[in-house]
Formats: C-alpha cells, structure tokens, sequence
C-alpha cells in the first residue's frame, strides 16, 4: 500500500493502467506519484513571506501537498528505462514486470517492495528516483483503501 511514512500525506489508491513515477517526498521518504498529479502546491512557487518561508523549512510536509498514489500487495508492476547500473546489481532487463510486495506488516519501518521475476526483491525506498512505473494489473490484489498509522489515526478522528 503505502508505507508509513507516506501516511501524513494526502493519498489514493492506483488504477489500472495508470502512469506512475518513483518520486522523493519532502519527508526524504520515496513513494509513488501520479506525474500528472505532479504539479504541487507548493509554497515554493509561490511568493511567500520571512515567516512564511521559515515555516515551510520547519514543516516541509505542510509545504508541499503532493499526493502519494497507494498500490495494494499483489499488484503488477511494469518498470520502466532501468538503469545500466541497477540491471547488473540485480540481473534484470531495462524493462521488468515485477510483483508489487508488502514484507511486512511491523509498524514505523519501509515495508513496500517489488518482487522481480529472477526472485530478488527491492524496497521501494532503493529504486531510482524518476523511474517510470505502470500499474499494469490490479487483479488478484489485496485492495483495501489507505489506512493512516496509528499514530496518525487520533489526527483524523
């Protein structure tokens, strides 16, 4: 789905189809976006104060309101232009269709990941920024709609 620290962000569920890219969230965090969704409001494009600026530094989150796009474990993935480097630390082609993975359900650490079909499965959080995804089927996948962390879940209430 979406790992934890994706959580505080706004977030949906992938379509079928669906053009994607990995993408660094102003948390650090990598996750999946939307590049058409890609046009942030971010206060950074804006003018904006002093005050205003020293409170974006302090709370990037705040700052940039880029939805993360959730993919349910079971998922298809088609990645997209690997790179040289990546296809020989992983024996893999430049274009891979790979199984979307949750490895564990243990809270407060990165958990998502992709299961390619040589068997080697990479955490989301070491692909390469920029990397085209395509959600290519969601049959068979075990689809529940984002579920923010507990520790978030009183903010909602």
């Amino acid at each position: 789905m979406c790992d934890y620290s994706l959580l505080t962000f706004p977030n949906r569920l992938a379509r079928e189809n669906e053009e994607l890219m990995v993408y660094r969230f102003p948390s650090g965090s990598i996750g999946l976006v939307s590049p058409a969704e890609l046009q942030p409001k971010c206060e950074a494009r804006q003018r904006r104060s002093v005050w205003q600026a020293v409170k974006a530094f302090f709370n990037p989150v705040e700052a940039c309101r880029v939805t993360a796009v959730c993919v349910p474990p079971g998922a298809r993935l088609k990645l997209h232009d690997l790179s040289p480097e990546f296809q020989r630390d992983n024996h893999v082609r430049a274009e891979e269709e790979v199984k979307f993975e949750q490895l564990t359900a243990a809270v407060n650490t990165y958990r998502d990941a992709v299961c390619f079909e040589n068997g080697r499965k990479v955490r989301l959080q070491h692909l390469p920024e920029g990397l085209r995804v395509t959600v290519t089927n969601l049959e068979g996948a075990e689809v529940s709609g984002p579920v923010p962390h507990p520790e978030f879940a009183r903010w909602a209430a």
